[in-house]
């Protein structure tokens, strides 16, 4: 089943401004849909393609990239054990698993400037160490993210237009109304079960039973898994992964190693943390220690917190670490039944909506005077001339909400728009607008 993906638009930019100078270079974790993204675009807008893929080829093919110093030669080859033939300049050769042949991906350099044909390379766990040990990286690379399927394109999937009345709705900032609110919210909550991994979905739009939903991803999880104990043998990046859910429960102010690890952390601890981050699947929210000095000045990368890259996987992980019952927990989704130390769903969800837009994800926290406690601001957005965008998300209950009341207090002259994202429809108090979560990816600032 084909989806319409973000990614392919950025495919056919890519095509249109570069024509041919960069290799595009589709990089996330594994099973987002590079792959296909890849093969259909090339199939929609090359005369011909050759899809050469690492993790699954064979000898013959291989030995042809054994040496690339006559390309005339090479592309002899090539043609002749795959059977494709290439046309210059109207045929893409896509390099799919590239981390797997490092020296391939360092042939890019030459590919491209040899301009003959367009390069798509996809790529998983691409910054892992000895995935880019020996090589220079090249700088003709034209870099594409993509990202589990985020709620628009899901919706999209699924045959509804709801997400083009949700940006109208939006911008009037007015509320639907009860009945339409709670139909526009139980769509949600079926995005944060079903997730945005294209299998996932596939299986959810077949009618599929969220048993068999949740075991694709609980697949894909495992699949994760073998790849970080690839990268770390002794398993300490399987527990740092799995140790996510229980985290943002204990809310915590920080992601903590030794929490994780059951030890003191080591410096070999935070490089394996790092590789967590590289390999995209989880999502980093640093917090922002100084928001006078804007959100990339004043970031700590001592302190953050951890999110995964997609909420569906979130859900099937908190399934496989703690003891709740597959079918109960599912129910109790859908049907707005979920216990309160559960509201960290939808605090996954608007991590994952904001950063598959390509915003860093930061946060702030600050000691509350007089008492051992801290406030939070969950996720602090950049607006126009240096403004900041505080967020605060709430599942349940809207007030109090202290923590956004003394920052706004604190850095009122560079606060635009405090928001509350709730389960409640729109409405206002004051300065403070509280939004329905269906309306958290127009928050991200355009042009970003």
């Amino acid at each position: 089943m084909l989806f319409k993906r973000k990614a392919y638009v950025a495919l056919a930019d890519w095509k249109k401004r570069c024509n041919g100078s960069y290799a595009a270079l589709l990089e996330g974790a594994r099973r987002v849909g590079k792959s296909t993204i890849a093969e259909e675009f090339a199939k929609e807008n090359y005369r011909s393609y050759m899809k050469v893929d690492f993790a699954n080829t064979s000898p013959a093919i291989l030995s042809c990239f054994e040496s690339l110093s006559n390309l005339d030669e090479f592309f002899l080859r090539l043609q002749a054990v795959t059977g494709v033939t290439l046309f210059p300049r109207e045929s893409v050769l896509i390099f799919d698993e590239i981390q797997l042949q490092p020296k391939v991906r360092q042939a890019i350099k030459y590919l491209v400037h040899d301009h003959r044909f367009d390069y798509i390379e996809t790529g998983s766990l691409l910054s892992i160490k000895k995935n880019v040990k020996g090589i220079v990286i090249p700088s003709e690379e034209w870099k594409i993210p993509v990202y589990p399927m985020d709620y628009e394109e899901f919706l999209e999937a699924a045959g509804k237009n709801t997400f083009g009345i949700l940006q109208k709705a939006f911008d009037l900032k007015k509320p639907f109304g009860e009945a339409v609110h709670r139909s526009l919210m139980r769509e949600l909550r079926l995005y944060i079960a079903v997730g945005g991994m294209p299998q996932a979905v596939e299986a959810f739009l077949e009618k599929k039973n969220f048993q068999e939903i949740d075991r694709i991803k609980r697949t894909i999880i495992d699949l994760y898994e073998e790849d970080f104990y690839k990268i770390d043998p002794s398993g300490r990046v399987s527990l740092l992964y799995e140790s996510i859910p229980a985290q943002l429960a204990r809310k915590s102010k920080r992601f903590t190693i030794h929490f994780a690890l059951k030890k003191k952390t080591q410096g070999r601890d935070e490089e394996l943390f790092q590789e967590l981050v590289n390999s995209r699947t989880v999502l980093p929210c640093y917090d922002c220690a100084n928001p006078r000095a804007g959100l990339a000045q004043g970031k700590d990368i001592s302190t953050y917190k951890v999110y995964l890259a997609d909420t569906g996987l979130f859900v099937s992980l908190l399934l496989k670490t703690q003891t709740y019952a597959d079918n109960a927990l599912y129910a109790k989704l859908i049907s707005d039944k979920l216990p309160t130390d559960l509201g960290m769903l939808f605090e996954n969800f608007v991590a994952q909506s904001l950063a598959s837009q390509g915003i860093d994800l930061r946060y702030r926290t600050w000691p509350k005077d007089g008492t051992t406690h801290s406030f939070e601001i969950d996720f602090l957005l950049p607006k126009p001339q240096g403004k900041l965008l505080p967020i605060e998300v709430k599942s349940s209950r809207v007030s109090p909400h202290e923590s956004l009341d003394d920052f706004v207090n604190k850095y009122s002259s560079m606060t635009e728009g405090p928001v509350i994202l709730s389960q409640k429809d729109y409405s206002r108090e004051k300065i403070i607008e509280i939004i329905p979560f269906y309306f958290a990816s127009f928050l991200a600032p355009k042009n970003q």
